[in-house]
């Protein structure tokens, strides 16, 4: 089975659930329209009562590339309240195992959705990064959580405050990313993997999963309150906008 929403794909095959994030014309930004549709799949892909796991995949160069211009410009005015955290809570409350194959460049959000998988494939050629600090203002999506399952406290502290982007190669044996490949292999590797898990039985890979998954639902939840804390400060800084125009994407 396989249904399109345009930036969306999903599709089914026994047992695996893969879901594509296509929108080419936005790269993979989360625009307002693109979260909606992200969200609706993930939402949709969770009450599926024949899946046994998820393969989330982007573009080949881009996975996701965090909120686009437009809607930070608009939370930053409090024309919109952000809605991106839901992604992350979406793919966390999977009730399956879920795999991120993050081929492509992952920035700020983008990163923080690719880590809210269970199992995390990056690419060595892609970067890897929390942009947030760049332009003005605190992380989000329980990145200041969410990038110590895979590194150690000291490198994840370091890139959030510095905002540097790095290439996947550089956390080659000093990361907990499930695996570090060159970017041609990572989505067939996600799907080798995929097909091992999905001729386990459902019941018990959603009960392996309830536990497995405990501590870093628990660590999303608390973080979500500190980080909308944080973000009413930072926000509140009077150059917040122009630094945002000026640094976006750097």
């Amino acid at each position: 089975m396989s249904e399109s929403q345009g930036r969306v794909d999903v599709s089914v095959a026994s047992g695996i659930v893969t879901i594509g994030m296509c929108d080419v014309y936005g790269r993979n930004a989360l625009s307002g329209p693109f979260v909606e549709e992200l969200l609706a799949a993930l939402l949709a892909v969770g009450r599926m009562a024949d899946s046994r796991v998820v393969v989330l995949f982007g573009l080949s160069d881009v996975f996701c590339a965090g909120a686009n211009l437009d809607v930070l410009e608009k939370v930053v005015a409090g024309e919109v309240v952000p809605g991106d955290h839901l992604l992350s809570k979406a793919l966390l409350d999977m009730p399956v195992p879920t795999i991120a194959a993050m081929e492509g460049h992952a920035i700020g959000g983008g990163l923080a959705l690719g880590l809210c998988a269970d199992i995390s494939i990056i690419a060595r050629e892609s970067r890897y990064g929390c942009s947030f600090m760049n332009m003005g203002f605190t992380p989000g999506m329980g990145s200041t959580r969410l990038l110590e399952n895979v590194l150690s406290p000291a490198i994840a502290h370091e890139l959030l405050y510095s905002g540097e982007r790095r290439r996947g190669a550089d956390f080659e044996g000093r990361s907990g990313f499930n695996h570090i490949l060159p970017r041609a292999d990572v989505r067939s590797k996600a799907y080798e993997i995929a097909e091992r898990v999905a001729d386990k039985p459902r019941v018990a890979l959603e009960a392996l999963k309830r536990v497995l998954s405990a501590d870093k639902r628990r660590a999303f939840e608390e973080t979500r309150a500190t980080e909308t804390l944080m973000h009413a400060v930072s926000f509140g800084e009077g150059d917040i906008r122009q630094r945002i125009k000026d640094n976006y994407g750097q």
